[in-house]
């Protein structure tokens, strides 16, 4: 634990809670959980579902979650193979723990979310960093070229956080080419599916069985403080996970497992267009002044800086605007996070400060 540090996204998010200012820097959806969701856990809290689960969760979620996959992802799911799990980070937590041991490396494409290398590192393992700078994209021989002996895994996010890239089939064919080569499991979290504005999203799990896939309904549904997410993969690796969801969760929160399933029915639609037009003010508002690429898919821009990132970070600080430093999910400090998954006034105001400070 002395050798990381905490999440910087968190720092953030804590000064932001605590003054009046313009918070751009949580990942966290600004509407709330759809009302047929609360309905379904409310209605499973007054049945008396809340006692223990299966520590893999009820079955009717993970039938549901493996039709998802089916259907919507082009995976080959099977329930059996599908663990609920406490949000997707809990996810990740377990299928690290299950793959990784000290000597082992995991490939991770800078920039990347910041819970990636804590984890790896928490497992003894050592993250090695794949640049993607300037346009973000995945190139199959800067990935072979990272690749040694102790190679363990590749961790994919797709839509990505921070740079809201959604990555495209030839992309992930090539990741998919260069895990297959190596016999390599391929660690794809795509809890911001659902937020892809232009383009489509692809599961690579569809091409590349040995992928264990990672989902929430955090983002999707709001659901963040409820803590409920999915993982599925290969049968092998599930087995040995679910030991570690035993001795660290138990199970994933039982009245909201029931929630999760009315959640799967309950489309999003509109809260992604809604978002869409945010991602277009902030295109609209910053791309005179700044350089970066327009988002296709979450709900953030990542964004470079005119100075060295952590100092302009501090200016937005004096102007009452909260944003993410880039070295919180980057071995360079060139860009900032800036999240539009806010109120659209709250947006304008962000957008007003940064275009002042380019002028300075």
């Amino acid at each position: 634990m002395l050798q990381i540090d905490g999440s910087g996204i968190r720092r953030m998010f804590d000064i932001g809670t605590s003054k009046q200012l313009i918070n751009m820097a949580l990942g966290e959806p600004h509407f709330d959980v759809p009302a047929a969701v609360k309905r379904a856990c409310m209605s499973a809290m007054l049945a008396g579902k809340n006692k223990y689960t299966q520590n893999v969760g009820i079955v009717e979620l993970r039938r549901a979650v493996a039709r998802k996959l089916k259907h919507e992802n082009r995976i080959r799911a099977n329930e059996n193979q599908v663990i609920v799990t406490c949000g997707a980070l809990g996810g990740l937590s377990i299928i690290f723990q299950t793959l990784f041991q000290k000597g082992d490396e995991v490939l991770l494409f800078d920039p990347y979310f910041v819970a990636y290398e804590r984890l790896v590192r928490l497992n003894g393992a050592t993250p090695v960093f794949v640049d993607t700078y300037p346009d973000f994209t995945l190139d199959a021989e800067k990935i072979r070229s990272k690749i040694t002996e102790r190679t363990k895994a590749i961790i994919l996010n797709n839509p990505c956080n921070p740079t809201g890239r959604v990555f495209s089939r030839e992309e992930l064919k090539a990741v998919a080419d260069v895990a297959r080569e190596h016999d390599m499991v391929v660690i794809s979290d795509e809890v911001y599916e659902k937020f892809v504005y232009d383009g489509e999203h692809l599961s690579i799990g569809r091409i590349y069985p040995k992928t264990v896939t990672v989902n929430g309904f955090s983002k999707s549904h709001a659901m963040t403080g409820w803590r409920i997410g999915y993982v599925h993969g290969p049968q092998e690796i599930m087995e040995h996970a679910l030991k570690a969801q035993q001795f660290n969760f138990t199970c994933a929160p039982a009245p909201f497992q029931y929630a999760a399933m009315a959640a799967l029915k309950t489309p999003v639609r509109k809260h992604v267009a809604m978002y869409k037009k945010k991602r277009n003010v902030v295109w609209n508002g910053l791309k005179d002044n700044y350089e970066f690429q327009k988002p296709a898919g979450a709900f953030f821009a990542f964004i470079r800086a005119p100075i060295r990132a952590q100092d302009f970070v501090q200016r937005c600080m004096k102007k009452r605007l909260i944003v993410v430093p880039g070295n919180t999910f980057s071995q360079r400090d060139t860009h900032f996070r800036l999240s539009f998954a806010c109120p659209t006034e709250t947006l304008e105001k962000g957008i007003s400060v940064l275009n002042s400070l380019c002028r300075e």
